[in-house]
């Protein structure tokens, strides 16, 4: 009987709960957990998913009806996931922190990790006050974009990933996708801010005639709903081209790059830090996009848009099999890189939630 215990034990020793309050929290259930919610409507106002990992049972609640005091708390263990980008996010991720230290407080809830949204700037000292090692009570804080206090201890960095508020799906590589000719060398769709590298690109492409080759539709505001068929044309486009074009919005980081990764499309990434207080970390020194350097992401890094002409006469001359061979080893990459995040996470919780076999 005690072996029985003792095996259940190990089986499953931690159980977590993550509250998915920003749409990041889908791109690591859905994309990073693999994980399923029920309802598949992604308009319901509830929608939740458990999944068996290592020791640890997850379950996952996301929608508008999960509000603070009107849920049932199911474990010990929390992740939150919050929006930091802006005022109004923060006010309202300051809400749910407070609602968790309540809980821990009240001993409904010991532990507390907080998956976070963070500002494209990295402007993110709100959230340090609420850190243990500030005497606070969050123990871990995953944060998107070169944070500078990344550590690897407390604080890590964590993928941008695809713009899951749009709805970006779960992308199955299919036979066509990694075989077919593909119709574009590469394709921008996107908004070009005034004064912006994009302009420089855009005027690079038309330049030479290679907008002729690539698919390009510029536009001069952010939208921040797709129509359906503005969506549909932009995963064609990923489907279409061989390359797409990643220059710098107020991030060097963007959605763009996860996207095209899901379809085969290799990004070719503008690879310059943004202004604002992103950088280097005491763990790497490799910014922009630390993470996924250190993790080998075999993209096209260029530090300047005149170095295009050059990469498209290159791909002029590659062969279907040698685009064919790139395409598997991007997809592959990219499936290892969500993986091995799915793995990090689930060890570092583990380490820090469940008490250590050291006495």
């Amino acid at each position: 009987m005690i072996k029985k215990v003792r095996s259940h034990l190990e089986h499953t020793s931690l159980r977590v709960q993550i509250w998915g309050k920003a749409a990041v929290g889908l791109y690591l259930w859905q994309h990073i957990f693999e994980g399923l919610l029920e309802p598949a409507d992604v308009t319901a106002q509830w929608r939740e998913g458990s999944q068996k990992a290592g020791k640890t049972h997850f379950s996952f609640i996301t929608g508008p009806s999960v509000v603070p005091g009107y849920f049932s708390v199911e474990a010990d263990n929390v992740v939150l996931v919050l929006n930091g980008r802006e005022k109004a996010k923060i006010a309202y991720a300051t809400q749910w922190l407070h609602y968790a230290q309540t809980l821990i407080q009240t001993r409904k809830i010991q532990r507390v990790a907080v998956v976070l949204l963070g500002n494209e700037q990295c402007n993110n000292e709100w959230i340090q006050p609420y850190l243990k090692r500030h005497g606070g009570f969050v123990n871990l804080l995953f944060v998107t974009y070169d944070y500078t206090l990344v550590n690897e201890e407390d604080i890590f960095q964590w993928p941008l990933g695809v713009a899951t508020y749009r709805n970006f799906p779960v992308v199955e590589p299919s036979w066509s996708m990694l075989h077919d000719p593909r119709s574009y060398l590469c394709n921008f769709l996107g908004t070009v801010y005034k004064n912006s590298s994009r302009e420089t690109l855009l005027e690079i492409l038309k330049q030479d005639g290679l907008d002729k080759l690539c698919w390009i539709a510029a536009r001069e505001q952010w939208q921040p709903q797709e129509t359906n068929e503005s969506f549909r044309n932009y995963q064609d486009a990923l489907l279409q081209s061989d390359l797409t074009l990643c220059p710098v919005g107020i991030n060097t980081e963007c959605y763009r790059i996860y996207e095209a990764c899901s379809y085969g499309s290799l990004p070719v990434v503008e690879d310059v830090m943004t202004p604002g207080d992103c950088g280097n970390s005491s763990m790497y020194h490799s910014a922009p996009l630390q993470l996924l350097k250190t993790m080998g992401a075999p993209f096209i890094f260029i530090k300047n848009w005149k170095e295009l002409p050059a990469v498209l006469e290159k791909e002029k001359v590659k062969s279907l099999q040698e685009k064919i061979q790139r395409r598997r080893k991007l997809i592959e990459w990219y499936r290892n890189f969500k993986a091995w995040m799915r793995q990090k996470f689930i060890n570092t919780l583990e380490n820090s939630f469940l008490p250590s076999d050291k006495g």
